[in-house]
């Protein structure tokens, strides 16, 4: 991933966090010299380093487990914080017209490798904790204890565990730090007035110290 020096992200802590909050992952692999991609949510076991483990499952009619011994190399991206950046936002724009559009993202690139589990434990404990991350805030969060035992084990036998373990953590944080510090404030305003971006104008809000 191209990642200037400007928008390179080195703190682990903020790194997991965002991966939690956004934890729809693309993942993507080589299977025949052609691409392999799927959409999965995935979870982390602990804290986030080279070693650390992210779990997730997939249906067992979907052909991705199947790939997975043959391949030794897997990559999770995670996105989210996007937004179009028009030049109108910028106060510079008004003194020399020389702008451009942009949009701002932040993308995280896990590379590493995966194995799968059919075990009724493995696939029980996955979806036991990625159950309760997703439930978390919830009023009353519903439980794996919740669903007859029963229709809990047909459930878990229709589907595969999935295990990553990390070998490398590349992430990008592209919030207009590249901008001077009126045309940044001048995102922000203009970001935090739509709803749809406010989170993009909140990284740069916290880099700012605001």
């Amino acid at each position: 991933m191209y990642t200037p020096a400007s928008f390179g992200e080195s703190d682990l802590r903020r790194i997991a966090d965002f991966i939690d909050d956004h934890p729809l992952a693309t993942l993507v692999g080589v299977h025949d010299g052609k691409p392999v991609v799927d959409h999965l949510p995935f979870m982390r076991t602990g804290l986030l380093a080279a070693g650390s483990r992210l779990v997730a499952h997939v249906a067992k009619g979907n052909a991705t487990w199947r790939q997975v011994e043959a391949n030794q190399h897997w990559l999770l991206v995670f996105t989210g914080a996007t937004a179009y950046v028009s030049p109108s936002l910028y106060p510079s724009k008004q003194q020399t017209h020389e702008v451009v559009p942009t949009y701002n993202y932040v993308s995280i690139h896990l590379a590493g490798t995966l194995r799968c589990s059919h075990a009724p434990d493995d696939k029980l404990r996955t979806v036991e904790m990625l159950t309760n991350m997703m439930e978390a805030k919830r009023a009353e969060p519903w439980s794996v204890n919740d669903a007859p035992s029963a229709y809990i084990e047909r459930m878990l036998a229709g589907i595969v565990a999935l295990e990553f373990t990390v070998g490398e953590i590349v992430a990008k944080t592209k919030a207009s730090q590249n901008r001077s510090l009126p045309d940044q404030r001048g995102v922000l305003q203009g970001l935090a007035a739509d709803p749809a971006t406010r989170e993009a104008a909140a990284l740069i809000a916290r880099r700012l110290g605001d």
